[in-house]
């Protein structure tokens, strides 16, 4: 059992560990007046909170309560090869139909409706897409060879 313990990490699950203590430090961060602006403006959910992370990224107590439940669920999946990967191209998608339906609330107009629940606004929204497409890529190439006995796209049928 100790031997287990002293086996180095995979890539991908230091990467998982590294992308989860992200999303951990962000959502304890939206709590912290000071690096939020307009704390005092932060609402549980919806578009009427006017607090900012980094003054930048609209936040509510239900954003930075999703971003510290996917950072602890990214350090539970981050214990095997398998479920880092899954939370590395699983959140990595996520993260991109996030980004679609920032953008869908927007440009349908809805952006000061109930729709926009999370909140999020543009700033959210390219920091979705750029989470999405790293955590995707993350994901999907640093586990080619690990746990596979082989590279992924070797056809089962030739040499």
């Amino acid at each position: 059992m100790a031997r287990d313990r002293q086996r180095p990490r995979a890539r991908v699950q230091v990467a998982a560990v590294a992308v989860a203590a992200l999303f951990l430090l962000l959502g304890v961060l939206g709590f912290v007046p000071g690096i939020t602006t307009g704390y005092d403006d932060l609402t549980f959910a919806g578009h009427h909170s006017g607090a900012e992370l980094l003054g930048l990224f609209q936040v509510s107590v239900l954003h930075n309560a999703l971003h510290l439940v996917f950072g602890l669920a990214g350090l539970a999946l981050a214990r095997s090869v398998a479920g880092a990967r899954l939370f590395l191209a699983g959140g990595g998608a996520l993260y991109l139909g996030l980004c679609l339906y920032g953008l869908f609330v927007r440009f349908a107009g809805n952006e000061h409706g109930a729709a926009n629940f999370i909140p999020l606004n543009g700033a959210d929204d390219f920091l979705h897409l750029l989470l999405g497409l790293g955590m995707l890529t993350l994901g999907l190439l640093l586990s080619n060879r690990v746990g596979t006995g082989g590279r992924l796209d070797d056809p089962i049928d030739r040499p």
